[in-house]
């Protein structure tokens, strides 16, 4: 009996978080076995194409892939993993998947595109309110009249983007990385992320401002601890690498210090197998993340596998799996998005966080000078989103979701007739006149 035809489009093949939540995803759902899986490839914006075949482990993947013009039919199940504003229903029924917004409204063309499918999964509990809380109020053109409001009217639920245990996990001896190994410090913070659009202070991950507030914590110090950024902006080319140096530089020259920690910068594309050896380096000693919102925030859930302790702000998607209790949850306020980072997505009228940066200070300097009481905590967390938040877990939160909501489609039978016995008619006798 033939599967539905499930058709996902996706950027499946790019080094992006919505290319690895694609084949995180993908995965999942061919590993139900429910479906007749293919996959449309897309691009995500500027990021880099080819991870597909740049990481073997992931070439299961291109059997599933469809590069037709044509869809050869109406599927059964049409999803896209991407922002809402793209959401097409395309098939009989139709799920839309995004990470959300990482402030505290969504754009009106999202809540439109939510509507326009059948079922809607986002990857934290902060993305969903953010759907939910969002009314906006609908204006006729011709008039300038409000004629009613634009609000989420279809099912929302909360997937997480759960972790590969089996690559994500402490190691025992890191030979890779040499750079970091000759550098003089014994102790380094971490910052994995994009440093995108925004002044000082007004970037989404807060860059801009870890640095200055690193350079000022430490400035003077006689020991000091040195802080790792693997960053970029879009890319992986040179000038995207010299732009991060020369944004560093810039802050380095506002400090009024000669005496100032080292910052080292590392550009370009990691496997996940490398990212963990980044994380497990016995200098790599803890992660920092002073973000203003994470629609889900991958980085901090795949180092806590490590039992390696994080300071990051207490506010946004990354709260659903890191718990205050285990971790160095810093306070602040929500503030209104800066005109330097809004664009047609992150609206000016909305807010985000802003981290009190006193408290920062005080938790990073306790940290490097206090490390081994912030262990303990790190190997709860670890432990909690090992067995809550793995890709297995999820998996299984994929099944279930799609067993409550797919509804069934009618199957086409073979149609066997019966079989029927031979008649065999009487022969003619010839009658004799």
């Amino acid at each position: 009996m033939s599967k539905p035809l499930f058709f996902i489009s996706c950027p499946i093949d790019t080094y992006s978080g919505y290319g690895a939540r694609s084949r995180d995803l993908v995965k999942a759902i061919i590993a139900t076995d429910k479906y007749d899986v293919k996959v449309i490839p897309q691009m995500w914006g500027n990021t880099p194409w080819g991870f597909i075949n740049d990481n073997p482990e992931w070439e299961f993947l291109n059997q599933h892939i469809f590069n037709q013009p044509q869809l050869p039919k109406q599927p059964e199940i049409w999803m896209q993993i991407t922002i809402p504003s793209e959401f097409q229903p395309i098939g009989k029924y139709n799920i839309g998947v995004t990470a959300g917004i990482e402030t505290t409204v969504s754009p009106g063309d999202w809540i439109e595109g939510c509507n326009r499918m059948n079922l809607v999964l986002t990857s934290s509990e902060h993305s969903k309110k953010t759907f939910i809380d969002t009314v906006l109020q609908k204006v006729d053109q011709r008039t300038n009249q409000p004629i009613g409001e634009a609000k989420i009217e279809k099912p929302i639920e909360v997937l997480f983007e759960g972790a590969n245990t089996e690559i994500y996990k402490p190691l025992d001896k890191v030979d890779s990385f040499p750079e970091i190994t000759n550098i003089k410090e014994k102790f380094a913070f971490l910052f994995v992320g994009h440093w995108i659009n925004g002044d000082l202070g007004e970037d989404r991950k807060n860059v801009g401002l870890l640095v200055k507030a690193f350079y000022e914590i430490f400035k003077n110090k006689k020991d000091k601890p040195a802080l790792i950024l693997k960053t970029s902006q879009m890319g992986s080319s040179y000038l995207d690498r010299d732009e991060i140096l020369r944004k560093i530089n810039l802050i380095k020259k506002s400090i009024n210090s000669k005496d100032l920690p080292n910052i080292y910068v590392l550009h370009g594309e990691f496997t996940d197998v490398e990212m963990n050896e980044l994380y497990n380096h016995s200098k790599v000693k803890a992660m920092i993340n002073l973000t203003k919102g994470e629609g889900y925030g991958r980085p901090l859930l795949e180092f806590s596998l490590t039992k390696k302790p994080i300071i990051t702000t207490n506010w946004s998607g990354h709260t659903d799996f890191l718990t205050p209790e285990f971790n160095t949850m810093l306070p602040g306020k929500l503030t209104d998005v800066h005109p330097s980072a809004a664009n047609q997505w992150l609206l000016k009228e909305s807010q985000w966080f802003s981290v009190d940066l006193g408290h920062a200070g005080t938790s990073i300097k306790d940290m490097f000078e206090d490390y081994k009481k912030y262990l303990d905590g790190a190997k709860r967390q670890a432990h909690r989103s090992k067995t809550e938040f793995s890709w297995d877990k999820m998996k299984d939160k994929v099944d279930e979701l799609f067993t409550k909501y797919i509804p069934e489609f009618p199957k086409q039978v073979e149609l066997k007739l019966p079989q029927l016995k031979k008649i065999e008619l009487p022969k003619l006798q010839k009658v004799e006149k």
